[in-house]
């Protein structure tokens, strides 16, 4: 590294060359050391010893030898070759800060004193080498101004004399420094100079390997947006992590509400802003505690200090504090907004991953419950999700052993009773049961598990309606219950048109059923592309369980559906005077000046069936009419009721 910002190795040699002239002592005054040295130390010098040297250090560079172990061989094999030398090894960092590497026969609180000085002119014999990218020879510790400030270091342990070499990297930056010390005012000699090149091209070597294993070791701990530890550097530190203290430590896990509505909004550079953001603020609320970004929009902080330990749901305040003010995100203001889940290591915690996995739970069920706050977990959450955890792996071995069928339900014409359409219901076949989707509904919260029913179910149901069109039954349409995971990155429309196009049913014939939480939720953005693309092409779409969700009124005014199918929950409760003959009364009403059909779901009893009708409800599904059957029962009920008249494509009736 340069010694003078902005300067080249030559404009600093120039630059320095007056201060160097002045401190340089008179050569006259130092002995040579042919004269000091006897002849079977100058032997011991030749080229082979310094091959041997040589190989016996670069084995322990290629070996992987830790830095210091390696320097420290290599001090004191030269202080074994030539009496009265005290080799010292320093490092430089690339701010120009001085730390000591190797000085085996110096005492550490020596070392120590060095430590995190800048390089300098009159900074002793390795500051200025370091300085000024050259040798620098002091033959009189004493007097020297380059030892002014450090001699009193160095005389009451003997040393008299001390000359220093740069070592150099590829990129012609010093990265350290080699010394010789001598306890006598004297000058080094030409076999010394042989030892000390080889030694300083082999600290080169040694250092700079060293710095590219840092430097890998970096970038594979540190996230390079946010410059927080990342997850391979978390569990790192969780795998060190003693669980023998039950309260010695906790976790905060948190997740970005908003992010996804950042990059789609403004982009994802606006987004990397926010996550820059709020991993500065976070780290400054817990500091010194440790932060890590897990990935994507997901932080983690081990909590080690009483501060923190001692109330959890104060440490997640300080997070949510630090996150109120809004970001300016390409002149955009936006606040940040984040859910957490937190975990402390209990006697009943078996290990750090038990306590990462509550805090998981914790965060999971935050996400669900009170979105933008703060959740501790308890046993309670700890059984919810084990539940859900082992209805995920039953669902998972189902889809695995080809044990999901496809059941349908009628949709009827209320006055005549005639099929004008099914609903396809996923069912899972487990020895002799057939399991209805209540007794799997936890496994559905997992995205992978509901995108992949989807792609089976839409398989199923194209095959199907094409054996029904093929035996000539007038049918009409298939409902499919479709998730939120299925409209990520556009695949949903492409798979609904891939599996009808494989067995060529028209797209007329599919009617897909959302939610509204699916329609309102964190992907409104690509579910709105999404079912805009899909009715272009001919498909409907149907709002499921209408009237519980959020504002359904509301947005009726912005949602693109075709059918509203009200929730078995209104129809149950249907009964004079009661509150749900008046919603459906109104949902009836305001679905036929939007030019939307109306499903009535859940229908069990006749009653419901004649005041449905007196509210202007045609249509209905429910066990009064026929609970959800295999294909073979739904081709016998299709081949005697099915009604011979077709839907338009806005839904209506011809």
């Amino acid at each position: 590294m340069d010694g003078l910002p902005g300067l080249t190795r030559t404009h600093q040699r120039d630059r320095a060359a007056l201060s160097r002239s002045s401190l340089r002592q008179s050569p006259k005054a130092m002995s040579p050391v042919s004269a000091i040295l006897p002849r079977d130390l100058q032997a011991r010098l030749r080229s082979q010893d310094l091959l041997h040297l040589q190989n016996m250090i670069l084995e322990m560079v290629a070996k992987g030898e830790p830095l210091p172990m390696t320097t420290d061989r290599l001090c004191r094999e030269v202080e074994s070759r030539i009496p009265d030398v005290i080799c010292s090894v320093l490092v430089v960092d690339e701010n120009g800060i001085i730390h000591p590497l190797s000085a085996p026969s110096l005492p550490d609180d020596y070392s120590a004193r060095l430590d995190g000085i800048p390089v300098g002119p009159l900074v002793g014999s390795c500051g200025a080498s370091a300085y000024l990218h050259e040798p620098v020879t002091v033959t009189d510790i004493a007097s020297d101004p380059r030892w002014a400030d450090f001699k009193h270091f160095a005389l009451p342990l003997g040393l008299r004399a001390c000359w220093s070499s740069p070592i150099f990297d590829a990129d012609d930056r010093v990265i350290g420094t080699f010394a010789f010390y001598y306890r006598e005012s004297r000058e080094p000699g030409q076999p010394e100079q042989a030892i000390v090149d080889t030694c300083v091209h082999l600290c080169a070597i040694a250092i700079e390997r060293d710095q590219r294993v840092l430097e890998r070791e970096r970038k594979a701990y540190v996230d390079d947006l946010t410059q927080l530890h990342n997850r391979a550097a978390f569990n790192a530190a969780l795998a060190q992590l003693s669980c023998e203290e039950p309260g010695s430590w906790a976790l905060l896990v948190s997740d970005m509400d908003n992010l996804k509505i950042v990059n789609d909004t403004f982009g994802h550079r606006a987004g990397d802003r926010m996550l820059q953001t709020v991993a500065q603020r976070i780290s400054a609320a817990l500091a010194p505690d440790r932060v890590y970004r897990l990935g994507g929009d997901e932080f983690a902080v081990l909590l080690e200090r009483p501060e923190g330990l001692g109330d959890l749901d104060k440490a997640a305040s300080r997070i949510m504090e630090a996150l109120q003010p809004e970001v300016d995100v390409g002149g955009h203001l936006i606040a940040p907004h984040v859910t957490i889940g937190g975990a402390m290591l209990t006697s009943a915690d078996g290990s750090a991953d038990a306590v990462r996995q509550n805090a998981d739970f914790a965060l999971y069920h935050g996400k669900e419950t009170v979105r933008g706050g703060f959740v501790r977990y308890s046993p309670e959450i700890g059984t919810t999700m084990a539940r859900r955890l082992a209805s995920i792996r039953d669902v998972d071995a189902a889809l695995r052993e080809d044990r999901m069928v496809v059941h349908y339900q009628p949709v009827v014409n209320l006055d005549t009773r005639e099929i004008i359409g099914v609903e396809a219901l996923c069912r899972l076949r487990s020895g002799d049961r057939v399991v209805a989707a209540g007794e799997f509904f936890d496994a559905l919260s997992d995205g992978r598990i509901a995108s992949e029913i989807t792609t089976r179910m839409l398989a199923q149901v194209a095959a199907d309606i094409r054996y029904w069109l093929d035996l000539g039954i007038p049918f009409q349409h298939v409902g499919i219950n479709v998730s939120s995971a299925d409209f990520h990155g556009g695949k949903l429309a492409r798979e609904v048109k891939a599996a009808f196009g494989l067995h060529g049913v028209p797209l007329r014939h599919a009617i897909l059923e959302v939610t509204e939480s699916v329609y309102m939720g964190e992907r409104e953005s690509d579910v709105r592309e999404a079912i805009a693309a899909l009715r272009a092409e001919g498909l409907r779409i149907a709002l499921d369980d209408f009237g519980t969700g959020f504002a359904s009124l509301t947005h009726l005014l912005t949602v693109p559906v075709d059918i509203l199918k009200i929730d078995r929950s209104f129809v149950a409760q249907l009964a004079g005077g009661v509150p749900s003959e008046v919603i459906v009364e109104a949902i009836l009403s305001i679905s036929r000046k939007l030019g939307m059909r109306v499903v009535a779901e859940g229908i069990e009893r006749e009653d419901q069936v004649e005041q449905l009708r007196a509210y202007g409800c045609t249509m209905g599904q429910g066990f009064l009419f026929s609970k959800a059957v295999d294909r073979k029962a739904a081709t016998g009920l299709l081949e005697r009721f099915a009604q011979k008249r077709s839907w338009d494509r806005r839904g209506r009736q011809g």
